[in-house]
């Protein structure tokens, strides 16, 4: 299975704030620059299965920060702008390959039909990559907090060490533990790497451990992939036998080492939350970077395409899902809400609100506490203030919506729209029924239920004629008081 789908990488947007085409940058942008690195092709694996998490979606789907962690990692890989990248996937992927390429292209995706190690996942790539002379970089799509930065300079580490045949990216956790140790020669370039369960007690000693990502000379890769044996406990080919190898041949491989967090493996739904704070922390730095207030930081959630103007002021406790766009000077307040959303510029949301997938806030409106939104534009300077529920409708400029007020937009077989026209004026606790319009500059009385289409400049009320019985209310207490005591 191979193909391509071409895709701009970020170092084809613009550089400012705001992308060529006048929307702001996605944060996932900030967080991975463009850094072009020459002659180099990438092999992400992620055709393990994943146990550890205990579910049914593919460890690499679940998501950080909105987005699959194999994108994140698909993204920190085209920051390098590689000539090449080819996605390693297994059969359980194979119907999200067509996503993923979409998502993170230009790649190419290959089937690991069995799970034979991840020397063997390498091999798969050996139809698109056996004539590629530059570096290969190895990542894994279960360690998706490398920075590209970090990538590019165990690129150079392997170039700038005279006759490497590979570099590993090491790094010194507090606890090894499990980690597979680096073991170096004494003029300091990497012998071996030893896993932890098969370590000697001096072995287990040794603080710098594997990280995963490996760059190797193209030109010796699958030499290097076809030396590799199985025979360990699994009977498995692991790419982490490559530095034994090349030392057993008499040639070097060298290490660069990154921080802990940016290497951190997930392999269960504790170390998927750790990392989740970590992305949350480099989005939350990137967003206030960009010119965006957080009132309080560590309380507000983002997603990795978030994007964001100018001057935006985000309250406490605010979450923003995937696909939310937020114009200059607007003010998301506090407890709200918002997913596949437009905001326009000073537009005021919340405390309280929530827009849900679909909904365009024009310039200027406001969306207060307790209202919800869903599929529905509403124009400049619209006013939805309190405790309504507008879905699959259209409200015009300027029109004001009274507190209370729902679209009745499903009526148990098919969901109509509403429209409200410019200027109209919606009183409290009404319910239009679609399909139905009010036109522009139409008024429709409080407490009214909407069932036929309101002409332009309009008043319309629709609700029980009312009545009034002079004095009754007292003779009814009377009589209430006069049973009570039995008199």
């Amino acid at each position: 299975m191979s193909q391509a789908v071409s895709h701009p990488s970020p170092a084809d947007r613009a550089s400012g704030p705001e992308s060529a085409s006048g929307e702001p940058r996605p944060l996932i942008a900030a967080l991975a620059p463009a850094v072009p690195v020459e002659g180099l092709a990438c092999v992400v694996l992620a055709a393990g299965k994943g146990t550890r998490m205990r579910s049914a979606r593919p460890k690499v789907l679940h998501p950080l920060a909105g987005r699959p962690m194999v994108g994140h990692v698909l993204a920190n890989v085209q920051a390098l702008r590689p000539e090449r990248v080819v996605l390693v996937i297994g059969p359980e992927l194979e119907a999200e390959a067509a996503a993923l390429q979409e998502a993170a292209g230009p790649l190419d995706c290959v089937v690991q039909a069995e799970p034979l190690g991840t020397a063997h996942a390498v091999a798969q790539a050996r139809p698109l990559l056996a004539d590629f002379a530059g570096d290969v970089l190895v990542m894994f799509a279960d360690t998706p907090l490398v920075r590209g930065e970090t990538l590019a300079g165990l690129v150079r580490a392997r170039r700038e060490s005279v006759g490497a045949a590979a570099a590993v990216l090491g790094f010194r956790p507090a606890e090894p533990g499990a980690y597979g140790r680096l073991i170096l020669a004494p003029d300091g370039t990497l012998e071996r790497i030893v896993e932890a369960a098969g370590a000697s007690e001096a072995e287990r000693a040794v603080t710098l451990c594997n990280a995963g990502p490996m760059a190797i000379d193209g030109r010796r890769l699958f030499p290097l992939i076809d030396a590799v044996g199985n025979d360990n406990a699994k009977g498995e080919y692991y790419v982490t036998d490559i530095p034994a190898i090349v030392s057993g041949e008499g040639g070097t491989c060298t290490i660069t080492e990154a921080p802990g967090d940016e290497v951190m493996g997930i392999n269960d739904r504790i170390q998927l939350a750790a990392a989740e704070r970590v992305v949350q922390d480099r989005l939350r730095r990137a967003a206030m970077e960009a010119g965006t207030t957080l009132v309080e930081p560590t309380t507000v959630w983002l997603s990795a395409d978030t994007r964001l103007g100018a001057d935006v002021t985000i309250g406490p406790n605010v979450v923003i899902g995937p696909g939310v766009t937020i114009g200059d000077g607007a003010e998301i307040r506090p407890f709200s809400h918002l997913e596949g959303v437009r905001v326009g510029a000073h537009a005021a949301i919340g405390p309280f609100a929530r827009l849900r997938p679909g909904s365009d806030i024009g310039e200027g409106a406001r969306v207060g506490n307790f209202v919800e939104v869903k599929n529905s534009t509403v124009a400049e300077g619209a006013k939805i203030n309190h405790l309504s529920y507008v879905g699959d409708a259209g409200v015009g400029a300027g029109a004001n919506i009274g507190a209370g007020t729902i679209t009745c937009n499903y009526d148990g077989y098919a969901k109509s729209r509403t429209e409200i026209g410019e200027g109209a004026f919606i009183g409290s606790n009404s319910a239009l029924v679609a399909p139905v319009s009010v036109g522009p500059g139409a008024v429709v009385g409080a407490g009214s239920v909407i069932t036929e289409d309101v002409e332009a400049d309009s008043i319309a009320v629709a609700r029980g004629e009312q009545s009034e019985r002079k004095g009754a209310a007292a003779r009814r207490r009377a009589r209430r008081l006069t049973k009570a005591t039995g008199d």
